[in-house]
């Protein structure tokens, strides 16, 4: 596998492939410095996964939340001996795991600092991870441009998910912090910001 990040910033590489029937996108963040990697989402094609983390140096796998789709490959990993956390709220939706991640827990990536945000509303247990030092979210379907994730699944609700969005995104995040979503393309905080109210009237 040719194996090149799509973002590189001082200490930190961020690699990313899609994967699976509805296009999920995996990402890997790797500490510059200690070679070391942390994968968000083991959603699905586990032998594509295996090779990139383990070509990464993954040390563990974090879940967003426990939508099939992001969950696929978790059992196969977890076979080969990688680590998978997540959060108590969705932590039952998922066939195995080994960890339960916390608001507001720092996830430790060589000199890399990864910090979970509790954003329920997609999912009861649903959470973002933050590169403080970077601004750089990774948001799995709880934001994307143009609007919150879908909240008509079981365990959805919109108002809880707009309360996340404007509570734990919008008001503690810089407008300059990237967002890489679960599904498509990325966005910034600015640029979703002004449209808080508009999705609001819109509801989902």
């Amino acid at each position: 596998m040719k194996l090149e990040p799509f973002i590189r910033q001082d200490g930190v590489e961020i690699y990313k492939t899609v994967v699976g029937p509805i296009d999920n996108n995996v990402f890997v963040i790797r500490c510059s410095d200690s070679g070391e990697s942390v994968l968000i989402d083991a959603a699905n094609e586990h032998h594509k996964l295996m090779e990139l983390s383990r070509d990464l140096n993954v040390k563990t796998i974090v879940e967003t939340h426990g939508h099939w789709d992001h969950i696929g490959a978790v059992d196969q990993l977890r076979e080969q001996g990688y680590s998978v956390g997540v959060t108590e709220g969705d932590a039952k939706m998922l066939p195995s795991y080994d960890y339960l991640i916390e608001d507001g827990q720092t996830i430790t990536i060589g000199k890399l600092q990864l910090r979970a945000i509790k954003t329920p509303g997609h999912t009861p247990g649903s959470v973002c991870f933050l590169l403080d030092k970077h601004r750089i979210l990774f948001s799995g379907d709880t934001l994307f441009p143009g609007g919150p994730g879908a909240t008509k699944f079981e365990g959805g609700d919109f108002p809880t998910i707009i309360n996340s969005i404007e509570n734990r995104l919008f008001k503690e995040l810089s407008p300059e912090t990237l967002v890489l979503p679960g599904h498509g393309s990325s966005t910034t905080i600015g640029n979703e910001l002004p449209h808080l109210d508009e999705w609001i009237k819109r509801g989902w």
